[in-house]
Protein backbone atom coordinates (compact mmCIF):
# COMPACT_ATOMS: atom_id res chain seq x y z
CA UNK A 1 0.00 0.00 0.00
CA UNK A 2 1.92 3.23 -1.04
CA UNK A 3 0.29 6.61 0.61
CA UNK A 4 -0.05 9.52 -1.92
CA UNK A 5 -0.06 12.91 -0.98
CA UNK A 6 -1.98 16.16 -2.84
CA UNK A 7 -1.28 19.34 -1.98
CA UNK A 8 -3.90 21.78 -1.98
CA UNK A 9 -3.20 25.75 -2.01
CA UNK A 10 -6.05 28.66 -2.30
CA UNK A 11 -6.26 28.59 -5.80
CA UNK A 12 -4.96 25.44 -7.41
CA UNK A 13 -6.86 23.51 -10.01
CA UNK A 14 -9.73 20.86 -9.77
CA UNK A 15 -9.03 19.20 -12.85
CA UNK A 16 -5.35 18.92 -11.88
CA UNK A 17 -5.81 17.33 -8.33
CA UNK A 18 -9.28 15.59 -8.99
CA UNK A 19 -8.24 13.69 -12.06
CA UNK A 20 -4.78 11.72 -11.19
CA UNK A 21 -6.77 11.06 -7.44
CA UNK A 22 -9.48 9.29 -9.25
CA UNK A 23 -7.34 7.03 -11.99
CA UNK A 24 -5.40 6.50 -8.10
CA UNK A 25 -8.57 6.01 -6.67
CA UNK A 26 -9.76 3.38 -8.64
CA UNK A 27 -6.93 1.30 -7.20
CA UNK A 28 -8.23 1.21 -3.49
CA UNK A 29 -5.97 -1.65 -2.62
CA UNK A 30 -2.60 -0.07 -3.72
CA UNK A 31 -3.13 3.94 -2.57
CA UNK A 32 -4.19 5.81 0.16
CA UNK A 33 -5.13 9.19 -0.79
CA UNK A 34 -4.36 12.16 1.36
CA UNK A 35 -5.03 16.13 0.85
CA UNK A 36 -2.30 18.13 2.06
CA UNK A 37 -1.93 21.68 2.16
CA UNK A 38 0.07 23.89 4.99
CA UNK A 39 -2.39 23.46 7.41
CA UNK A 40 -5.33 21.24 8.02
CA UNK A 41 -8.77 22.70 6.93
CA UNK A 42 -10.84 24.01 3.87
CA UNK A 43 -8.93 25.32 0.96
CA UNK A 44 -10.79 27.21 -2.33
CA UNK A 45 -10.18 25.93 -5.29
CA UNK A 46 -9.91 27.95 -8.40
CA UNK A 47 -13.31 27.46 -9.73
CA UNK A 48 -14.88 28.09 -5.75
CA UNK A 49 -15.74 24.63 -4.32
CA UNK A 50 -14.06 23.81 -1.52
CA UNK A 51 -11.51 20.90 -0.54
CA UNK A 52 -10.67 19.71 2.73
CA UNK A 53 -6.80 19.28 3.52
CA UNK A 54 -6.57 16.45 6.63
CA UNK A 55 -2.54 16.70 6.58
CA UNK A 56 0.09 19.95 7.33
CA UNK A 57 2.78 19.64 5.97
CA UNK A 58 3.94 20.92 9.30
CA UNK A 59 3.02 17.45 10.76
CA UNK A 60 3.88 15.51 7.96
CA UNK A 61 6.08 15.89 4.76
CA UNK A 62 6.86 12.34 3.97
CA UNK A 63 4.61 10.16 1.44
CA UNK A 64 5.62 7.37 -1.08
CA UNK A 65 3.97 9.80 -3.97
CA UNK A 66 3.66 13.79 -3.88
CA UNK A 67 1.23 15.38 -6.24
CA UNK A 68 1.34 19.01 -6.83
CA UNK A 69 -1.41 20.64 -9.24
CA UNK A 70 -0.89 23.90 -10.46
CA UNK A 71 -3.93 26.62 -10.89
CA UNK A 72 -3.52 30.11 -10.91
CA UNK A 73 -2.75 30.05 -7.14
CA UNK A 74 0.78 29.27 -8.08
CA UNK A 75 1.37 32.56 -8.25
CA UNK A 76 1.19 33.27 -5.07
CA UNK A 77 2.71 30.13 -4.38
CA UNK A 78 6.55 30.60 -6.04
CA UNK A 79 6.79 33.25 -3.92
CA UNK A 80 5.88 31.43 -0.57
CA UNK A 81 9.41 30.76 0.57
CA UNK A 82 8.48 28.93 3.66
CA UNK A 83 6.16 26.81 1.61
CA UNK A 84 8.58 25.96 -1.11
CA UNK A 85 11.06 24.88 1.44
CA UNK A 86 8.61 22.23 3.04
CA UNK A 87 7.54 21.43 -0.60
CA UNK A 88 11.35 20.68 -1.08
CA UNK A 89 12.24 18.81 1.82
CA UNK A 90 8.98 16.43 1.12
CA UNK A 91 9.99 16.12 -2.46
CA UNK A 92 13.71 14.62 -0.70
CA UNK A 93 11.61 12.54 1.38
CA UNK A 94 9.08 10.95 -1.02
CA UNK A 95 9.62 8.27 -3.69
CA UNK A 96 8.16 9.85 -6.89
CA UNK A 97 6.93 13.47 -7.14
CA UNK A 98 4.30 14.38 -9.32
CA UNK A 99 3.49 17.61 -11.09
CA UNK A 100 0.11 19.23 -13.24
CA UNK A 101 0.13 21.67 -15.38
CA UNK A 102 1.62 25.01 -13.53
CA UNK A 103 2.37 22.72 -10.29
CA UNK A 104 5.86 21.95 -12.43
CA UNK A 105 6.88 25.72 -11.61
CA UNK A 106 6.13 25.58 -8.01
CA UNK A 107 8.62 22.40 -8.36
CA UNK A 108 11.01 24.68 -10.15
CA UNK A 109 10.81 27.49 -8.14
CA UNK A 110 11.80 24.88 -5.06
CA UNK A 111 14.87 24.04 -6.78
CA UNK A 112 14.07 20.35 -6.91
CA UNK A 113 14.03 20.25 -10.55
CA UNK A 114 17.56 21.73 -11.59
CA UNK A 115 19.25 19.94 -13.99
CA UNK A 116 15.95 17.55 -14.86
CA UNK A 117 13.79 17.70 -17.95
CA UNK A 118 10.20 18.60 -17.14
CA UNK A 119 7.26 20.26 -19.09
CA UNK A 120 4.25 22.27 -17.89
CA UNK A 121 0.90 23.90 -19.37
CA UNK A 122 1.58 24.95 -22.68
CA UNK A 123 -0.51 28.37 -23.04
CA UNK A 124 1.70 29.58 -19.71
CA UNK A 125 4.97 27.78 -20.72
CA UNK A 126 7.42 30.52 -21.19
CA UNK A 127 6.17 32.35 -18.46
CA UNK A 128 6.91 29.48 -15.70
CA UNK A 129 10.08 28.64 -17.48
CA UNK A 130 11.43 31.68 -15.37
CA UNK A 131 10.82 29.85 -12.29
CA UNK A 132 13.30 27.43 -13.47
CA UNK A 133 16.24 28.52 -15.51
CA UNK A 134 17.84 25.81 -14.99
CA UNK A 135 15.48 23.24 -16.15
CA UNK A 136 15.34 21.52 -19.34
CA UNK A 137 12.17 22.36 -20.29
CA UNK A 138 10.53 20.13 -22.71
CA UNK A 139 8.22 21.96 -25.37
CA UNK A 140 6.01 19.44 -26.77
CA UNK A 141 4.94 16.67 -24.62
CA UNK A 142 2.12 15.24 -22.72
CA UNK A 143 4.36 14.61 -19.72
CA UNK A 144 7.46 14.11 -18.91
CA UNK A 145 9.54 11.60 -16.67
CA UNK A 146 12.94 12.04 -15.33
CA UNK A 147 13.86 9.90 -12.38
CA UNK A 148 11.56 10.23 -9.77
CA UNK A 149 9.72 13.30 -11.18
CA UNK A 150 7.11 13.38 -13.71
CA UNK A 151 5.45 16.45 -14.63
CA UNK A 152 2.34 16.72 -16.73
CA UNK A 153 1.58 19.19 -19.68
CA UNK A 154 -1.77 21.56 -18.95
CA UNK A 155 -4.97 20.46 -16.90
CA UNK A 156 -6.04 17.02 -18.33
CA UNK A 157 -2.64 15.68 -19.05
CA UNK A 158 -2.31 14.86 -15.51
CA UNK A 159 -4.62 11.86 -15.73
CA UNK A 160 -2.41 10.15 -18.69
CA UNK A 161 0.51 11.01 -16.49
CA UNK A 162 -1.13 9.08 -13.50
CA UNK A 163 -1.76 6.53 -15.42
CA UNK A 164 1.66 5.89 -16.53
CA UNK A 165 3.06 6.18 -13.21
CA UNK A 166 0.68 3.24 -12.56
CA UNK A 167 1.56 1.62 -15.31
CA UNK A 168 5.19 1.59 -13.96
CA UNK A 169 4.27 1.04 -10.47
CA UNK A 170 2.08 -1.43 -11.06
CA UNK A 171 1.63 -2.86 -14.21
CA UNK A 172 0.08 -1.62 -17.73
CA UNK A 173 -2.41 -4.59 -16.85
CA UNK A 174 -3.77 -2.40 -13.67
CA UNK A 175 -2.66 0.70 -16.16
CA UNK A 176 -5.53 -0.18 -18.18
CA UNK A 177 -8.25 -1.61 -16.29
CA UNK A 178 -8.25 1.43 -14.55
CA UNK A 179 -8.35 3.91 -18.06
CA UNK A 180 -11.66 0.69 -18.46
CA UNK A 181 -13.00 1.44 -15.46
CA UNK A 182 -13.26 5.29 -15.78
CA UNK A 183 -14.19 5.16 -19.49
CA UNK A 184 -11.05 7.55 -20.07
CA UNK A 185 -9.05 7.13 -23.39
CA UNK A 186 -5.40 7.14 -22.28
CA UNK A 187 -2.59 9.08 -24.44
CA UNK A 188 0.31 6.58 -23.63
CA UNK A 189 2.36 8.90 -25.95
CA UNK A 190 4.35 11.10 -23.45
CA UNK A 191 5.53 12.88 -26.99
CA UNK A 192 1.78 13.41 -28.12
CA UNK A 193 1.13 17.30 -27.82
CA UNK A 194 -1.28 18.67 -29.93
CA UNK A 195 -1.29 21.75 -27.39
CA UNK A 196 2.23 22.88 -28.10
CA UNK A 197 1.93 23.87 -31.60
CA UNK A 198 -1.44 25.75 -30.87
CA UNK A 199 0.80 27.90 -29.15
CA UNK A 200 3.04 28.19 -31.15
CA UNK A 201 5.97 26.58 -28.83
CA UNK A 202 7.08 24.30 -31.98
Amino acid sequence: MKDLGALIFPGFELLDLFGPLEMFGLLPDHYRLHLVAETPGAVASAQGPQAVATVGLAERDSFDLLLVPGGRGTRALVKDKGMLDRIARSCAACDHVLSVCTGSAVLAKAGVLDGRRATTNKAAFEQMMTHGPEVDWVREARWVEDGKFFTASGVSAGMDMALAVIAKLDGMEAAEQVAIWAEYEWHRDADWDPFAKVHGLI
